[in-house]
């Protein structure tokens, strides 16, 4: 029996809101005594935290972060090990305890729906918020599309002094109508007062007549810089600083992270939705290369069962061959998860291995010189929920393993 389907629901907004203020009392609303970022949106929070997290740093700031992929203090960072984008509240209020302890000037965060409909947002001072973008995700866990963006606009509702939205969104209407003292937007299609506009150029963009050559793999990462550059402006600082931190960037963790260049490429991404597939593959096709080499799987447990065949379309159509595997299947059966994909492929061509592991090594076995292996959906998650229980995991350290074992 599912508890949740026969407790009313304000039972369960009670005891998150409770929690949120027990664990805000536990370590003195640390929240109130630093300067906070929220970052929302389905793609680019973790990119757009570490960089603006960056630019601030070459300010002279002390900063600190939690992300998806990293929790930074000060000097001290580590791979996220929640197997969540916002950890729980307890998590949160600590990491900010610790950031007000280490004298830290900013703390920037990734909000999600989720988070918001479990009110870790609470008791935080939110100084500015960002909206990168929106698309369909977590759809059956919030029950529609609107539900899903009125949970983002939460962040929003409660931030009352800057905003700063992706004005390109075809969703950012919604988060215009929220109130703030000092509003800013940024585009690369649109320029005007409080615009923030990206002029693209062959090679990088410019700002201000300011250009940037990111190192960083993917087009869809001068929105995510620009994101950061905006948050920089309304703190007052000079896109000249903003260039210097940027191209020291060379990588986002999972983040079209390149583990190889030769004989063949190996990219691990954390993309795990439709739209990030597409610019995944998107950045993929613009690299020199012979065959595309894809391994993934879609997360399971009941969740976003829709997008199952869309991940397998998409991947098909951009790949030479599919590797099919585990990801994160929960309590379902991984051949469901599996066969659920392949509704997608016309003409699977490829191979089913569950064991991701296997997968991995699969897809570097049979890769040749000047392929691309592309390794999707995990990025830097350090778990792996099997139905057999939860289990350590990172993409990054079995291909690192593998590679060692070939040489």
């Amino acid at each position: 029996m599912n508890i949740k389907k026969i407790i009313p629901k304000f039972v369960f907004s009670i005891y998150h809101f409770k929690l949120a203020l027990l664990s805000a009392l536990l370590y003195g609303f640390p929240g109130y005594k630093i300067k906070v970022i929220g970052i929302t949106g389905t793609m680019g929070k973790s990119s757009t935290v570490i960089l603006i997290g960056k630019i601030l740093e070459e300010a002279g700031f002390k900063i600190a972060w939690m992300t998806s992929a990293t929790i930074r203090v000060a000097d001290k960072e580590i791979l996220n090990p929640y197997h969540m984008t916002m950890p729980g509240r307890f998590a949160i209020q600590k990491f900010l305890k610790q950031a007000v302890i280490q004298k830290c000037d900013y703390a920037i965060i990734e909000v999600t729906s989720e988070g918001i409909k479990q009110f870790r947002h609470k008791f935080i001072d939110f100084k500015t918020a960002v909206f990168t973008n929106l698309k369909p995700e977590h759809i059956e866990a919030h029950g529609s599309f609107e539900n899903y963006r009125a949970c983002k606009g939460k962040l929003f509702l409660t931030t009352r002094n800057c905003h700063i939205v992706n004005i390109d969104d075809d969703n950012a209407p919604y988060f215009l109508k929220f109130r703030a003292k000092h509003k800013l937007f940024f585009s690369t299609k649109k320029q005007g007062a409080d615009i923030v506009y990206a002029c693209l150029k062959s090679g990088g963009f410019s700002i201000e007549g300011v250009d940037f050559n990111l190192k960083l793999l993917g087009n869809f990462n001068i929105y995510n810089a620009l994101a950061a550059v905006s948050i920089a402006k309304s703190e007052g600082i000079d896109v000249n600083t903003c260039k210097r931190a940027l191209e020291k960037v060379s990588c986002i963790p999972g983040r079209m992270e390149l583990m190889a260049e030769k004989p063949y490429k190996i990219i691990v991404d954390l993309a795990h939705t439709p739209d990030s597939y597409e610019e995944v593959f998107k950045a993929v096709e613009a690299m020199s290369h012979k065959r595309v080499i894809s391994v993934f799987g879609s997360a399971g447990g009941g969740r976003d069962k829709w997008k199952r065949p869309v991940l397998g379309r998409i991947a098909s159509q951009h790949s030479d061959i599919v590797i099919l595997c585990n990801e994160d299947p929960y309590n379902e059966n991984p051949e469901d998860i599996i066969k659920d994909i392949k509704k997608g492929i016309d003409n699977f061509c490829g191979f089913e291995i569950l064991d991701r592991k296997e997968a991995i090594k699969k897809a570097l076995d049979i890769a040749e010189d000047n392929d691309i292996v592309l390794i999707l959906g995990k990025g830097t998650e350090q778990l792996m929920f099997l139905p057999s229980g939860k289990i350590h995991w990172d993409d990054r350290e079995v291909v690192k393993e593998i590679l060692t074992q070939k040489r």
